[in-house]
Formats: C-alpha cells, sequence, structure tokens
C-alpha cells in the first residue's frame, strides 16, 4: 500500500519529524520528481512508479526522531515504522537509501524508485547541491574514521549512478535540472 499525501503528514506528526527534515524530504522529492521527469521524456517506455517514489522521498528520514529499537539505525527504524504501517512498497525503497547500501549488493538500490531516491537524496542537504558538492560538506563534518571510509568507498559508486541517470535522462548535470 503507498500512503496518501493525508498519511505521510500524519506520519510526520506522529514520528515528530522536525520542520528542517520535512523540508529536506520534500526538496528530495520536488528533485526526483524533476528527474523522473525528464527521464520518461527522453525515455517514454520507462515506467517509473511516481506515487511509490513521492511516498519514499517524503519519508525516508521519517526515524530521525522516532525511538529506535535495540540495535536499530537510519534508515533501519524507518523501514520498520513503514511496515507497521503496511506500507511495505515504500519501506523496500526507503531501505535502499542510505549511504552505505550502495556498497552492500544485498541492499544497493536496483530499481528506478530505489536509485532515483538514493540519488536525490545526495543531491540535498539545504538546497539542491550535487553530488560533488554534497560529498565536500560531508568532508567538512569532521566524520569518524568509519564514516571516512564509507564516504571515499561510495563516492565512485554515488558518481556512477549519477552519470549513469544523467544519460539515461539525456542530460549534462542533473543538479542544474529546473524543479517541477
Amino acid at each position: 500500500m503507498i500512503p496518501t499525501e493525508r498519511q505521510i503528514k500524519k506520519l510526520w506528526n506522529v514520528y515528530h519529524l522536525p520542520p528542517s527534515k520535512q523540508r529536506h524530504c520534500v526538496q528530495v522529492w520536488r528533485l526526483a520528481r524533476s528527474i523522473a521527469s525528464q527521464l520518461r521524456k527522453a525515455n517514454p517506455s520507462l515506467d517509473i512508479n511516481m506515487p511509490l517514489l513521492e511516498a519514499a522521498t517524503l519519508l525516508h528520514d521519517i526515524d530521525k526522531m522516532a525511538p529506535k529499537l535495540p540495535g536499530e539505525h537510519h534508515p533501519d527504524a524507518a523501514v520498520r515504522i513503514l511496515r507497521e504501517h503496511e506500507f511495505d512498497e515504500v519501506a523496500d525503497v526507503v531501505r535502499t537509501h542510505p549511504l552505505h547500501a550502495i556498497l552492500d549488493q544485498s541492499i544497493a538500490p536496483k530499481t528506478m524508485e530505489q536509485k532515483l531516491l538514493f540519488l536525490a537524496d545526495k543531491m540535498v542537504k539545504n538546497k539542491i547541491t550535487g553530488v560533488d558538492e554534497r560529498f565536500a560538506l560531508w568532508h567538512a563534518e569532521n566524520l569518524p574514521k568509519e564514516a571516512l571510509r564509507i564516504l571515499n568507498e561510495a563516492y565512485p559508486k554515488v558518481k556512477k549512478l549519477e552519470k549513469e541517470i544523467a544519460k539515461l535522462a539525456k542530460v549534462q548535470d542533473l543538479s542544474t535540472m529546473k524543479l517541477r
């Protein structure tokens, strides 16, 4: 089941998603929607489930303030929350969006909806930045050694995905796309 806009906003309230995270999720949705629109324009037969993409982008950080069970991290709690609300399809997309997912073939983004959420999330901080600037911002954060290792290993794979999607969309730079 895919949640309605009303259900999404209710989840934001129930799980106390801060306004800054809500804005981030909306920006990720706007960018993913723009890229998807360009992809479909360039490839009319490409099937992208837009309601699923919308729900996944708007709910990918639902667990940021939610209580986590022992051993849960982001996005494990988000996946659990979404499954508890019977939004299994959305949970399957959200599961693949953290940076480390691209390093693990068992959870790496494979569907177009997963790839678009993953990539759009890596192109938005407080505004749409693009992959290079987003990684530069992460590097400036004084991250722990393990996080830096993941960041450095993930970067070439994220760039490869960015190039794959840009080529398929027939655009040079995804970060300069007009938001829809």
